[in-house]
């Protein structure tokens, strides 16, 4: 069962929010004189003599050459009876369209750095909607979705955390996917109204979200996000996109307000509270100048210090090292549940436990203590199959 919908247009990946619309042709102002002159039977040369133009420049006008100035279009309301602000809004959008037309003829020699990107899944989300057929217009929608201005503008915002992971990934991912994910994950933070940050209400609300793990997704997913939004904050799951390989990430978007971000690969319920609190703490624990993305939770190769922290913070927060004892006395499913409910957690959390420190990942699984489920576009929770 699906949690009740709080989604706006944004939330949905509409296409209103990432791709502006475009005109496929803007005739030049001089177009629409020419017709005023025909509708007012006034020719070029009479309209020269009521303006005080030359001839030669309302010739160039007519056709495009010349740029209808503020003063000219106050010429022309005098003598035309069209206001100025008319004159003034064709002539902007004619210039607009020319020059996001000779940007769109220059970016095309970014061929490579396209190819790159996630186009597919990007057009299938709506984060664009050009085609190959157009390059131009596919790197301007792209570079727009990224909230950048050029190509060299993004490898100076976006490459660097993308680099990062990279480097420290135990296996090939893409750049431009990465980015993409992270980029996702920050346009639904944006989204998400966050009081500033209170590492103490943060610090204090931990038992609260630990007891959330025993509710169903529909239940615990919009409280989490609600609580965690309430210390500065920002919780949000966005599916993994094909070449990212990212599980997790925790960085700031300024320096009152944070985003924890889960692909929920798995979709298993262990590993998303795992997931959960081991970026938790990274927040509480780690700078606010430094960026964790990471392909498995845990496993950020360049920073091993820091992912053992936040290893210890998430494994010690679920299950706190006084029960240790009894979690090596566990044997079977009923054990786990017993345990599980005596400490207040999901049974599914201790039957992770156990295949990871045992390596045994049979464990569990027969007897369906872990729970599948989905956070669906960013604002709803279901179980899966």
């Amino acid at each position: 069962m699906a949690a009740e919908p709080n989604e706006s247009p944004d939330d949905r990946g509409g296409k209103e929010a990432w791709v502006p619309y475009a005109p496929t042709e803007v005739l030049a102002p001089g177009e629409t004189l020419r017709e005023t002159l025909e509708a007012l039977d006034m020719s070029q040369t009479q309209l020269a003599q009521r303006t005080g133009m030359s001839t030669k420049h309302v010739n160039q006008i007519l056709q495009g050459h010349a740029a209808l100035t503020h003063d000219t279009a106050i010429l022309l309301e005098r003598t035309t009876g069209v206001p100025a602000r008319f004159w003034n809004s064709l002539e902007a959008q004619y210039r607009d369209t020319l020059a996001r037309e000779q940007e769109r003829q220059s970016l095309t020699r970014h061929q490579t750095w396209l190819k790159q990107m996630p186009l597919s899944a990007l057009r299938k989300m709506g984060a664009i909607s050009a085609t190959a057929r157009d390059p131009g217009a596919q790197l301007q929608q792209v570079l727009q979705f990224f909230g950048v201005s050029s190509v060299d503008a993004w490898h100076q915002v976006w490459a660097e955390p993308a680099a990062a992971f990279l480097q420290s990934a135990a296996f090939d991912a893409d750049a431009g996917a990465v980015a993409a994910w992270l980029r996702l994950g920050e346009l639904q933070a944006s989204r998400i109204a966050c009081r500033p940050f209170d590492r103490t209400r943060l610090k204090e609300i931990l038992p609260t979200l630990r007891s959330l793990t025993v509710l169903p997704p529909q239940e615990f997913w919009p409280q989490l996000q609600a609580l965690c939004a309430s210390t500065g904050v920002a919780v949000v799951v966005v599916p993994e996109i094909t070449g990212a390989r990212a599980s997790g990430a925790t960085r700031w978007i300024s320096p009152t307000k944070s985003i924890v971000q889960l692909s929920n690969r798995g979709k298993r319920n262990d590993k998303f509270w795992f997931a959960f609190f081991h970026e938790i703490g990274h927040v509480l624990l780690h700078g606010k100048r430094e960026v964790f993305v990471e392909d498995k939770i845990g496993y950020d190769g360049g920073r091993l210090d820091q992912e053992r922290e936040a290893n210890d913070f998430a494994g010690s927060l679920l299950i706190p090292t006084e029960y240790e004892p009894a979690l090596a006395n566990v044997r079977t499913a009923q054990d786990a549940s017993q345990l599980a409910e005596q400490i207040n957690i999901a049974p599914a959390i201790v039957a992770g436990r156990i295949q990871r420190d045992r390596d045994d990942y049979r464990f569990g699984v027969t007897q369906r203590l872990f729970v599948k489920f989905e956070i669906v576009q960013g604002s709803q929770a279901r179980e899966t199959e």
